[in-house]
């Protein structure tokens, strides 16, 4: 029976042997993001024929797999039979793998044609956008949130500091932890200001960008991402307080233009299917929406 290890800030250098120069177009397996959801999601991994396997234990989805990293067409069904073995005795786990993209479910379809089923995880769609467009926020559908960037910059006396000093750091800290206390209580908000924490404090080590807004010396917002290749960045946290008109739009913007400006995509990851956050996302003009499957296959396959 496979074995596996709860995964830890000291695993980085293993997950970085496998992901490399990051080829996913979704958000999903940057170690940050893992390292950020791991006590929500309960991520787990193991070395399975010298490839990487990921599993996650989520609210509504129970156990699953992530795509294996560092198969090769060799192996890859001795290493699915083996995850197919451990799903017969978890009880947890009602599909195999989740957050898949569509290359490898096109493997997985020419291995095993009929004995997949699969469907589209659509409110896990992550929301892709040009760079060069959240920082000119020019053309007649990002009006909208260039009024409320220039509300912004217009209306408050306001400065900007790297999530790189001490203090910096900190404020960001208490500043995710007073936002929370204002939501209504849940686990994932719970594990979210942990792992915000969590990721702040280590930052650099885990090649996160971190930038707060202060108006009048307090700060107003920070944000949090990465950047995991040449052409996109993954914006993984985003706070802000809404008293002040226009702040989203303005780190939003911002951010791209002062970390991100070389880089031609930003992945500002799913809505979760809340209306509001859809609404929000789209209102970005975003190039593609990047699918994400959940797969299965079965048993006698």
């Amino acid at each position: 029976m496979l074995q596996f290890k709860t995964l830890e800030l000291d695993d980085k250098e293993i997950f970085m042997k496998y992901l490399g120069d990051y080829k996913f177009n979704t958000y999903e397996y940057s170690f940050l993001n893992l390292y950020l959801w791991r006590k929500y999601c309960n991520v787990e991994y193991t070395i399975l024929d010298d490839s990487l396997i990921i599993k996650k234990t989520e609210e509504g989805k129970g156990t699953v797999f992530m795509q294996p990293i560092g198969y090769s067409p060799v192996n890859l069904k001795d290493i699915i039979s083996e995850l197919m073995e451990y799903k017969k005795s978890n009880k947890n786990m009602h599909v195999l793998f989740s957050d898949i993209e569509e290359p490898f479910l096109e493997e997985l379809k020419e291995q095993y044609g009929n004995d997949i089923k699969y469907f589209e995880d659509v409110k896990n769609f992550d929301y892709i956008y040009e760079t060069e467009k959240l920082i000119k926020l020019n053309g007649d559908k990002l009006r909208k949130r260039r009024s409320h960037y220039n509300r912004f910059v217009s209306s408050y006396a306001y400065s900007i500091k790297d999530a790189s000093e001490d203090k910096v750091i900190q404020d960001c800290i208490d500043f995710s932890q007073e936002w929370f206390r204002s939501q209504p209580s849940n686990f994932q908000l719970e594990c979210e200001v942990e792992g915000v924490k969590d990721i702040l404090n280590h930052l650099k080590r885990l090649n996160g960008l971190g930038m707060a807004v202060y108006v009048n010396d307090i700060i107003a917002g920070f944000t949090i991402g990465e950047i995991v290749n040449k052409s996109m960045a993954i914006i993984h946290i985003e706070k802000g307080d809404t008293s002040f008109n226009g702040i989203y739009a303005f780190i939003n913007r911002t951010f791209a233009e002062l970390y991100l400006k070389d880089i031609l995509h930003i992945n500002r990851e799913e809505d979760i299917g809340i209306p509001g956050l859809r609404r929000a996302k789209l209102a970005y003009d975003p190039i593609k929406l990047e699918k994400k499957f959940i797969v299965d296959i079965r048993r006698d396959a």
